[in-house]
């Protein structure tokens, strides 16, 4: 009987195995240790290679799948490439790594991803202090609907000017109790906006949560405003506002994340998009925890011993700026080589 003569494909594949298949044999290898021992066994050669190993595999890969090589070397090398994903961006890293790791991109991140959701949130309270600054306004009486007489504490429309300019820039004696006044603000802004995360499931007590932050804000702006001291308030306010007022959206743009894989899921399982959507939420509330606490020290402690309104104004404008950055540009390329490695492998 005559031999069968190989295809063209498989002489392609043989050739193609060949030429790379010593990069792959390492990488193996390496996985191994990696399974055996953990990742910070490895040498420092070793930990270099590894990332320069995996993306040499996933071009290789990529190379099989355009090329239609057989199935048993693609399938071969997608299981190759999965292990390695999990060496180089798993869960084996050190805590401290993976703090460093969240915070340089996976923060922002995971924020740039449910950016309408934020947004949706930002119009919710700028839609609330909006309402309450025209209200209270067109009638002083309006301000106790919006502002409870306990948190006002004397800042009413019958206190007087100097009562309210003494809010403002008195310097309080705490007798060394800072740090506990800025722990307890720091517990009631984190309990709200987990709250608020944790209501998104049915999106309007999410929505009207920040809606109503907005309308204690617009209601002290219009008292302060109606004697002329709207900018010595911002100046008061902004220094811990930015960072807080800020949390407070992301807490809420991640309820409202949740609401949406929950009620649109899309051409996704509803349950599976709902656990994608909340992994990402998940990292945004985590993140807007940690702007809680800044901005409790900012407040408790920054606000309390700083008077001087220019001082306050310029830390306002750099924290608004450092969150700018840091929102918009920080980890973007770490992100795009992470989404280009998960899309390689599908």
């Amino acid at each position: 009987m005559a031999a069968i003569a190989p295809s063209v494909r498989d002489i392609r594949s043989v050739a193609f195995r060949k030429e790379r298949q010593a990069g792959w044999h390492e990488l193996e290898a390496l996985i191994e240790l990696v399974g055996k021992r953990g990742i910070g066994e490895l040498t420092a050669e070793q930990a270099a290679r590894l990332p320069h190993l995996y993306r040499a595999t996933l071009s290789a890969l990529s190379v099989a799948r355009s090329i239609s090589l057989d199935r048993a070397l693609t399938e071969y090398l997608e299981s190759l490439c999965g292990r390695a994903y999990f060496c180089v961006y798993g869960t084996r890293e050190p805590a401290r790594q993976k703090i460093v790791e969240f915070l340089a991109w996976g923060w922002p991140s995971a924020v740039r991803k449910v950016k309408w959701q934020l947004l949706a949130a930002m119009v919710m309270l700028a839609l609330g202090a909006m309402t309450a600054f025209l209200m209270v306004q067109s009638d002083p009486e309006n301000y106790y609907t919006f502002v409870p007489a306990a948190y006002a504490s004397g800042r009413d429309p019958a206190a007087t000017n100097e009562e309210l300019r003494a809010v403002l820039y008195d310097q309080h004696d705490f007798s060394g109790t800072l740090s506990h006044f800025a722990a307890t603000l720091f517990s009631h802004n984190a309990g709200i906006g987990i709250l608020a995360f944790a209501l998104g499931f049915a999106v309007m007590p999410t929505a009207l949560m920040v809606f109503i932050n907005g309308l204690i804000l617009g209601a002290f702006a219009a008292l302060y405003d109606s004697r002329g001291m709207s900018v010595d308030l911002w100046g008061w306010l902004l220094p811990h506002g930015v960072t807080e007022l800020t949390a407070v959206v992301m807490c809420g743009g991640a309820g409202l994340a949740i609401g949406q894989a929950w009620i649109f899921p899309g051409e996704k399982v509803r349950i599976d998009n709902l656990r994608e959507r909340g992994a990402i939420a998940g990292r945004v509330v985590l993140g807007g925890v940690i702007m809680f606490f800044i901005a409790g020290l900012i407040e408790g402690i920054f606000r309390q011993v700083v008077t001087n309104l220019e001082i306050r104004w310029a830390v306002a404008t750099l924290t608004a700026a450092f969150w700018i950055w840091y929102f918009a540009l920080c980890g973007r390329e770490r992100e795009r080589q992470v989404l280009e490695d998960r899309e390689a492998q599908l």
